[in-house]
């Protein structure tokens, strides 16, 4: 990838940012219910309401209110959180690593078991273990991830009780170190998985298909006259073709893992920013939900810039102007 592409593709990231903050933020005073009666209640009288909403500067027009906020984010101000009372950016920031932390490990063991169960069915085609992993992956595929994050609860979490069903640490716990992070460990496993399940039935379902249109091209063949191993010519040649597509899926659906964990985290009690969105949501807590949707907009924009440079890196053949 050449820096005058990727140059050009950074200077797309204003306009785009702009864009999710102005559509977001349109919307968002659209939208029914009033961000004042939820804070004050349904029983004050009008002059409180009228020194609320001057407190918080909705007594002014959205174009004013758009005009203010815009200039306060280039100062990295998201304002006064309505519920909290405190910077927004700062209620946010406390619960990004908790985030991070879950669909960051979601990311990683959906591709790595994405791609692993894909090339065993892709090696054993039509044989059990193809079979096996093509029909789990389509169960998966189709499951809602609600359902099967209230069925992981229920089965793996209340029945068996082998994992804790909410939160991030066990109450009252004292661990250190090792012990600390083998229990966050723990909380993690269940909504990790359930929120990486789709992905790894996306990701082996495609590693199969594009394996096996390789294996089949003319490379391959000589590649194989010339003495290399199957393993060789799997490894070396036929994967990094076939991984071109599986990484445009891995870019793209960093967005729906991002915008899954909204639910996840509701679902398992998880402290992350997918839990405080739903919740300032709910109360039209105005600088919370739009600081986060950009985070979330900023995180989509860097993973395509990324899977660009490692199209690059996959295939040489491919070269940007």
């Amino acid at each position: 990838m050449s820096p005058r592409y990727l140059a050009w593709r950074l200077l797309q990231v204003p306009p785009a940012v702009l864009g999710v903050l102005i559509v977001t933020f349109v919307l968002i005073h659209l939208a029914p219910g009033d961000p004042i009666l939820a804070l004050a209640g349904e029983h004050g009288d009008a002059a409180y309401y009228a020194e609320m909403r001057a407190k918080f500067g909705l007594d002014r027009s959205v174009p004013e209110q758009l005009g203010a906020f815009i200039a306060n984010l280039l100062r990295l101000d998201l304002g006064v959180s309505y519920v909290h009372g405190r910077p927004a950016i700062d209620v946010i920031l406390e619960r990004v690593p908790s985030t991070l932390l879950l669909t960051g490990s979601a990311l990683v063991v959906s591709t790595i078991l994405g791609i692993g169960l894909g090339l065993i069915a892709a090696t054993h085609v039509r044989r059990i273990p193809d079979l096996a992993i093509s029909l789990t992956a389509l169960g998966l595929h189709g499951t809602p991830s609600f359902w099967l994050a209230q069925l992981a609860l229920l089965t793996l979490g209340l029945w068996a009780g082998w994992f804790p069903v909410s939160g991030m640490t066990s109450p009252r716990s004292n661990a250190t170190d090792i012990a600390a992070a083998l229990d966050v460990a723990r909380h993690l496993f269940l909504p990790m998985m359930v929120l990486a399940a789709s992905e790894i039935a996306a990701i082996s379902r495609l590693t199969r298909v594009g394996l096996l249109d390789e294996l089949t091209q003319d490379y391959i063949r000589t590649a194989r006259a010339k003495g290399l191993t199957n393993r060789q010519v799997l490894i070396r040649h036929a994967l990094p073709r076939a991984l071109l597509p599986v990484v445009t899926v891995i870019g793209g659906r960093v967005g729906h893992i991002l915008a899954g964990a909204v639910l996840i985290e509701a679902i398992f009690g998880w402290p992350g920013i997918g839990r405080l969105l739903l919740s300032s949501v709910q109360t039209r807590d105005t600088p919370i939900v739009i600081g986060i949707i950009l985070l979330i907009g900023c995180g989509v924009i860097i993973a395509n810039v990324v899977t660009d440079l490692i199209y690059a890196r996959l295939d040489p053949r491919i070269r940007f102007a």
